[in-house]
């Protein structure tokens, strides 16, 4: 209990003192996983939209393919881009690993399978008779799509809800094609990590709280615009 105790402490110390590592750790995990999730939501929208509207030969296995990649394993996707932009890789060229293009980048393949599946389980959920009706007006294809994307706009919020907690929480895959670097390319779930390699388990837990009360804060304001009425 002492060592809990101490690390919520640490974490009021912290933040009472506006600790420069820490502010800096703290936005460079909002800039990546926030523009991340952005990436995959526009991604996201557009798979989701054709797996839900379309019809096509191949619809059923690349939506389950879809369904199979939210639950892909972070460090998976980390060495998996870990080698495309590896020196001696194909992209290596580009000269991104151990930058934070190189972490947005793993993110997005982390977070696009779980914005596109559960986006288009909410456009599936529109009933039949709402397409029928739009169509009848004589709604073009693009009128139809945002007409349904606006009915089930309270799924894709919650797709969108999902999506970043699945990139701001995770460690392997930015640790992997970040490095964990000082100043450059250390989030919190990295440096959280670290610390506790360092058994400076206080720092952890602080950095732990304050992940989690971003979290939260987040997702609780993605929640107050899904539920407004």
């Amino acid at each position: 209990m002492d060592l809990i105790w101490d690390g919520i402490v640490t974490a009021f110390e912290l933040l009472a003192r506006l600790n420069r590592e820490v502010l800096a750790v703290t936005g460079l995990t909002l800039q990546v996983s926030g523009l991340a999730t952005l990436i995959s939501l526009l991604l996201g929208l557009v798979t989701g939209a054709v797996l839900a509207l379309g019809r096509f030969r191949g619809q059923r296995f690349l939506h389950s393919l879809v369904n199979a990649g939210m639950g892909l394993p972070p460090v998976v996707v980390g060495l998996g881009v870990c080698l495309l932009f590896w020196r001696s890789g194909p992209l290596g060229a580009l000269r991104i690993i151990y930058t934070p293009a190189a972490m947005v980048v793993a993110q997005c393949i982390i977070a696009y399978p779980v914005m596109a599946g559960l986006s288009a389980a909410a456009l599936q959920q529109v009933g039949a008779s709402f397409r029928t009706q739009v169509e009848a007006m004589g709604a073009s294809r693009i009128q139809l799509l945002g007409a349904m994307l606006w009915e089930a706009r309270y799924g894709v919020m919650g797709a969108v809800m999902a999506a970043f907690g699945s990139v701001i929480s995770e460690v392997g895959a930015s640790m992997m094609v970040g490095g964990n670097v000082v100043g450059q390319t250390r989030v919190l779930t990295t440096a959280i990590v670290l610390e506790v390699n360092r058994g400076h388990f206080d720092t952890a837990i602080a950095l732990g709280l304050i992940l989690l009360g971003l979290t939260y804060s987040a997702t609780a304001l993605l929640t107050l615009a899904q539920q407004k009425r």
